[in-house]
């Protein structure tokens, strides 16, 4: 890694001034260089010692400000680390993500002419779709911290409390240069007419829905769901920008796939191709789980785990519950699975699937006859 002489010397400054709130941003944007570079464990290495909340600094008599539960005195809002790892969206995602961070990036200008936007996006989708990673990624892009909204904090069981403790964290956000995360919003912003809710959570509600009008023009606020239909209709109104992370689609399965199990080898393109075409319907969480226990087995047994073996855990998955890639050996009723698979998914040819699963043509032509006759 380049060593970035200004960088490094904000860092120390930063941390000689016991300024914490600094002092991460900075090492946040290190990180993402070493990252960049390629030095992965450095970079988690850098951003775990950067979570541990600064103990060191607060012994030294500074505390950041955060706005805290009156009775627990849990912090609301916690200050992220920037991801190190790369965004892959679908086109369509990318295309609202580009024109949100252009009219960020702009925001004084716009509002200048009377077409500024409320820059608030909403992120919907299943978990392990990468909500949480590209709210990340917009902090980063903007250059701006990313303050994610603790719920197991904001929902107090007394009475009163969560729409205090709301209040304070919208209180919080103006006059920062920072993403305001709230996820898994609809914890907070169920449907009003919902007859089984009490009056409290309703209240609640009106509380999110004013803290999000009182924001200024400049407020970055992102907010993300599992379940989208529990959203009540006011607070999708609030957010112009609207994004539904569905599963990643063909091209950018195989980017996953190149990127977390070839770490980023162009040479392996046909293998990544071929597993981004198996891999339909599963998560960029799932895909980096299956990928993430391959290197693992190669780590440990000295050896990369033959194709088979990935496209195996890849058939056995279901989105949100991957298969890991295990050591033992594939038997005969695994490649028979397999070869049916290979040729119903993607319509592969005999040859080619005797190559992958590590037998004759002729076997594999057998293979695909003795499925076709249990069937």
């Amino acid at each position: 890694m380049q060593v970035d002489t200004p960088a490094l010397l904000s860092f120390f400054e930063a941390a000689l001034e016991a300024d914490y709130t600094r002092l991460k941003r900075i090492g946040n944007v290190l990180a993402k260089a070493m990252a960049a570079d390629g030095d992965v464990a450095g970079a988690k290495s850098l951003q775990s010692m950067l979570r541990r909340r600064g103990v060191p600094l607060q012994t030294s008599g500074y505390a950041e400000s955060l706005p805290r539960d009156s009775g627990s005195q849990q912090p609301l809002v916690e200050e992220a680390a920037w991801p190190t790892v790369p965004l892959l969206l679908n086109d369509d995602a990318g295309q609202v993500v580009s024109r949100f961070l252009e009219d960020a990036r702009h925001v004084e200008l716009l509002t200048s002419q009377g077409v500024a936007s409320r820059l608030a996006m909403l992120l919907h989708g299943a978990p392990g779709t990468g909500k949480s990673l590209l709210a990340g990624h917009i902090a980063a892009q903007l250059g701006v911290p990313i303050y994610t909204v603790r719920l197991d904090s904001i929902i107090s069981s007394r009475l009163g409390d969560t729409a205090k403790n709301i209040r304070n964290v919208f209180d919080f956000a103006p006059g920062r240069r920072a993403v305001l995360f709230l996820d898994e919003i609809d914890a907070v912003a169920k449907v009003r007419d919902d007859r089984n809710e009490l009056g409290e959570l309703k209240r609640v509600v009106n509380t999110v829905l004013q803290g999000l009008d009182s924001l200024q023009d400049d407020t970055v606020v992102i907010a993300a769901t599992n379940h989208p239909h529990l959203l009540d209709p006011a607070i999708w109104r609030r957010f112009p920008y609207k994004i539904d992370l569905g599963v990643p689609d063909d091209r950018v399965r195989s980017d996953m796939w190149t990127h977390y199990l070839f770490r980023g080898d162009g040479t392996r393109h046909a293998e990544a191709a071929l597993l981004g075409k198996f891999s339909e319907g599963l998560t960029g969480a799932d895909i980096e789980n299956i990928a993430m226990s391959a290197r693992r087995r190669e780590v440990l047994e000295g050896a990369e785990p033959p194709l088979a073996q990935a496209l195996l855990a890849v058939a056995s998955s279901k989105a949100g519950a991957p298969s890991l890639i295990d050591r033992r050996s594939l038997s005969h009723d695994d490649r028979r699975a397999l070869a049916a698979l290979l040729q119903e998914r993607i319509g592969l040819e005999v040859t080619n699937i005797a190559k992958i699963i590590g037998v004759s043509r002729q076997m594999a032509h057998r293979y695909l006859k003795e499925h076709s006759h249990a069937e």
